[in-house]
C-alpha cells in the first residue's frame, strides 16, 4: 500500500473514528506525511544535484517560494521540496484530515 493510499483511508477512519482512536490515527499519519517528505526531499536533491546555486535559487523562486540568496543549497532543497510535497495527494489528504480533528479537539501536541 503506497504512503497516499494510507493516509486516505485514515483520513476516511478518521472520519467516523472515536476519542483514543483519533490520537492514534492522527499519529501514525503524521508519521506517514513525516515520511513521505523525507522520501520526496531526497528525491528533489537527487535531481537538483547537478543545479548550480543560481539554478536552485530560481527553481525555488519559480515555485512560488519566498527565500533569499543567503540560504544555504539544503534550506533551498528542503524549500522546494515542501513546495512540491503540500500538494501531492498524501500531503492534502493528512492536511484536511489533521485540520478536520484539531477541529473536534484531537491533536498530537499536549495540552499545558
Amino acid at each position: 500500500m503506497t504512503t497516499t493510499q494510507r493516509l486516505l483511508d485514515l483520513a476516511a477512519a478518521a472520519s467516523a473514528g472515536h476519542d483514543e482512536d483519533l490520537v492514534l490515527l492522527l499519529r501514525e499519519a503524521s508519521e506517514l506525511y513525516q515520511q513521505g517528505f523525507a522520501d520526496l526531499r531526497e528525491r528533489v536533491a537527487d535531481r537538483c544535484a547537478g543545479l548550480s546555486g543560481q539554478d536552485l535559487l530560481a527553481a525555488v523562486t519559480a515555485a512560488g517560494v519566498p527565500c533569499d540568496a543567503s540560504q544555504d543549497r539544503e534550506e533551498l532543497i528542503v524549500l522546494l521540496a515542501l513546495a512540491e510535497w503540500e500538494m501531492t495527494p498524501a500531503a492534502l489528504a493528512y492536511s484536511e484530515m489533521a485540520e478536520d480533528l484539531a477541529r473536534r479537539g484531537v491533536c498530537l501536541l499536549p495540552e499545558e
